[in-house]
């Protein structure tokens, strides 16, 4: 694959981000492409491995070192029926995806993986500005229907799938429009929203009909859906937040992450506000709760407001800056990651447990904490306190809601409270439901959710034609 001494005689050269000071002025993407010639180059440094471990650290199963190839050589059409042939966004994976194929590349050996991340995006953006994505109308109609409720990226690739497959799909949102936290969590500066808008307007192209603001569970009754439809497919997503139920968690300025990413994504798009308070980090003392991808995405929000100061606080111990590959290679390695956002602007604190938080006149003011040992029990004499205005918890999230569908539905939770479903055929307890993507699996990955959504569409098919040409 690719040129065969390109590992030897090439260097690992990687996209590059706008400067700090430019970029915090917009909420617009600041990764800075590569070149034909460099993108190319990049992918001739794919060895011709035996065993390519690429393949064992990408969800979706990507054919990893054939595109890299078909790049190498000039055929970027071909490089895109490949990676389609997988992956049904490529183009929000080779965005906001953590690349576990690089950290397995034989090449991380060295520290010098592939830029695979960078070279899947180059494909898909090539592809579509020349046109090479119509939408795929399947030429018979099964006669069947499918509604999938949520439109994330499980509920969009097993919506897609099953649309290509022939059946009838409604796809139930409940939000303004699609997308899940591809639009409403992750913010605009990682991936634009017209993005997923070019997808929506494909699979409406095949067939695909959209219903939102269409609450199932809430505003809709599941038992009419079920009526209504051959097969249910239950991919709305995990997202119940875990809290902090501490002291003074009451106060005002004490908020969920996905209580303020959302406010700010509305506002980028020029959506209707949701009702909500706004919450700003303008001229603010702003703690994040929680050292994951969503804290990040909270301090780089809150440097585009303006905020006074920020810092991070994660109650677990900070990794090692580097992991020994030969303990952790080819798997994905614990170790310090630093995002963009970090490098905007954060005061980053690990192994400390927030105790209390403090207020005045009803507002919070200041957190209390501890540093904690590696069992995580408090360090006598550690306690210091942190000022703040606005603190917002990142801390994950515990299961999906329980409350309206799954409840009215009574499908069974297993024992973390997520949709009880095997990975084999993704059906629930009930006849003709399915489930799929964080709402089966809990909190992971958006490539993570498209491959769930891919085999759950699969899964659907031959339930309900008895065999299924979908790929899994």
């Amino acid at each position: 694959m690719g040129k065969i001494t390109g590992f030897l005689e090439i260097e690992r050269s990687d996209r590059v981000y706008a400067p700090v000071a430019e970029r915090i002025k917009h909420y617009r993407e600041f990764v800075l492409p590569l070149n034909e010639k460099d993108t190319r180059d990049q992918a001739a440094r794919c060895m011709n491995c035996g065993i390519p471990f690429c393949h064992t650290g990408c969800p979706v199963n990507n054919q990893i070192p054939d595109w890299n190839d078909l790049v190498y050589g000039g055929d970027w059409e071909e490089a895109s029926r490949n990676l389609h042939s997988t992956n049904n966004f490529p183009e929000f994976t080779g965005r906001v995806c953590p690349a576990p194929c690089e950290a397995a590349c034989t090449l991380n050996i060295n520290d010098a993986p592939v830029t695979i991340k960078t070279i899947e995006c180059a494909i898909v953006d090539r592809a579509w500005e020349n046109g090479w994505l119509p939408p795929q109308v399947a030429t018979e109609k099964t006669g069947r229907s499918v509604a999938v409720i949520g439109s994330g990226p499980a509920g969009l690739a097993c919506a897609q799938q099953l649309a290509r497959a022939g059946h009838e799909v409604h796809v139930y949102e409940k939000h303004a429009k699609a997308g899940g936290l591809l639009r409403y969590g992750i913010p605009d500066f990682k991936m634009e929203k017209h993005l997923i808008d070019r997808r929506v307007t494909q699979m409406q192209a095949e067939g695909v009909t959209f219903h939102y603001g269409a609450n199932v569970g809430v505003t809709v009754d599941p038992a009419e859906l079920m009526k209504a439809h051959d097969a249910v497919a239950l991919t709305g997503g995990a997202e119940a937040p875990r809290d902090l139920p501490i002291p003074g968690r009451e106060l005002a300025g004490i908020h969920f992450a996905m209580d303020f990413l959302p406010q700010q994504n509305r506002r980028v798009s020029g959506e209707a506000p949701n009702g909500s308070a706004d919450i700003f980090a303008t001229g603010k003392d702003v703690v994040v709760i929680g050292g994951g991808d969503t804290g990040s995405d909270c301090i780089g929000t809150s440097v585009r407001h303006g905020a006074s100061s920020i810092v991070q606080l994660e109650i677990m111990p900070q990794p090692p800056e580097r992991e020994d590959k030969m303990l952790t290679w080819p798997n994905w390695p614990l170790k310090l990651r630093i995002s963009s956002s970090h490098q905007e602007g954060a005061q980053r604190e690990f192994a400390v447990l927030t105790q209390k938080f403090e207020g005045k006149d009803g507002t919070v003011t200041a957190l209390h904490c501890v540093r904690v040992d590696a069992r995580m029990q408090p360090i006598a004499g550690s306690e210091f306190a942190l000022k703040a205005d606005l603190v917002l918890l990142a801390m994950g999230f515990v299961h999906p809601l329980h409350e309206g569908l799954l409840k009215k539905l009574g499908v069974e939770l297993d024992a973390r409270g997520n949709v009880k479903a095997e990975v084999t055929n993704y059906r629930t307890s009930l006849a003709k439901v399915f489930a799929a993507g964080d709402m089966r699996r809990g909190q992971s990955l958006v490539v993570w959710a498209i491959r769930e959504g891919r085999q759950c569409a699969r899964a659907i098919d031959e339930f309900l034609m008895g065999a299924s040409t979908l790929p899994r």
